[in-house]
């Protein structure tokens, strides 16, 4: 790393892919418990 680099701070479009990419494992653990639920109520 450069002297002139800054703080650890990654681009913007990566913080952005990796913040879509936390909602998106939260929506697929929750559709999978809503899956469960309905399976088992079956």
């Amino acid at each position: 790393m450069l002297w002139s680099d800054p703080e650890n701070e990654p681009p913007k479009e990566l913080r952005d892919m990796q913040e879509m990419l936390r909602r998106l494992g939260v929506l697929m653990a929750l559709a999978m418990v809503l899956t469960m639920i309905v399976l088992g109520l079956r």
